[in-house]
């Protein structure tokens, strides 16, 4: 029996097209594993985790893990301090907004008072003073009297929300401030006020120490360091 060429020709291309698809996969294949080498699915099971966690938490020293009342006092802290700071800052735009719709009042004259042990703790720069003149414990804040005065020549302004307030460990607290001036005069008075801190992670601080400078031109830098507030 005759074949016909028609068929044949069909077969070799079937043949050809089994060959290369077979010689494709293979090579996918192993292209594949090269890709996935050293490559472990991750373990998903919570006790193995947990595990890992304790075996790399023990291979670091100096690692502590927070207790959950210590957290909570830390959030409750923090939420307290920024809500007091917008306020403060509210009245502050509030006050600049009365300014300019009447005359400057002349501020009220500060009322000395007799200097605690280590107190005050001053900072200048630029001719700006910074002076915290007393600390006391009041309900669950600490409240700082701080006296601000400009005996410079051009007027400067303060954001308070740039205010950092750090212990003598080195960590950030949160603070707020009330009665102290947005922008203190040219050779101007003395303005008084106060910088409030939540008490919740002063249980083992000694000392605090505050940073503030000015904006926008953040020309001068008010340092007070070391300022004993030991119960």
């Amino acid at each position: 029996m005759k074949i016909n060429s028609t068929v044949i020709l069909t077969l070799i291309l079937l043949i050809l097209m089994l060959g290369a698809g077979s010689v494709s996969a293979f090579l996918g294949f192993n292209l594949g594993s090269l890709a996935l080498k050293g490559v472990s699915t991750p373990d998903g099971r919570p006790t193995t985790k947990f595990a890992s966690a304790k075996t790399n938490n023990s291979q670091q020293p100096g690692v502590t893990l927070l207790k959950e009342e210590e957290i909570l006092k830390i959030v409750k802290s923090r939420i307290d301090g920024k809500a007091k700071a917008a306020k403060s800052e509210k009245l502050d735009d509030d006050e600049d907004i009365n300014n300019k719709k009447k005359p400057q009042e002349k501020p009220q004259e500060v009322v000395e008072e007799k200097p605690q042990p280590g107190f005050p703790v001053n900072a200048e720069s630029e001719g700006v003073s910074f002076a915290v003149q007393s600390a006391r414990y009041s309900g669950g804040d600490l409240l700082l009297k701080v006296k601000m005065q400009n005996k410079g020549k051009d007027s400067v302004r303060f954001l308070y929300s740039f205010l950092d307030v750090t212990d003598d460990k080195g960590r950030t607290l949160s603070a707020s401030t009330e009665g102290l001036p947005a922008e203190l005069p040219a050779n101007g008075p003395t303005f008084s006020g106060t910088v409030i801190i939540p008490t919740a992670l002063l249980d083992d601080v000694n000392k605090v120490s505050l940073s503030l400078t000015d904006y926008p031109a953040q020309k001068l830098k008010l340092d007070v360091s070391d300022i004993p507030v030991a119960r």
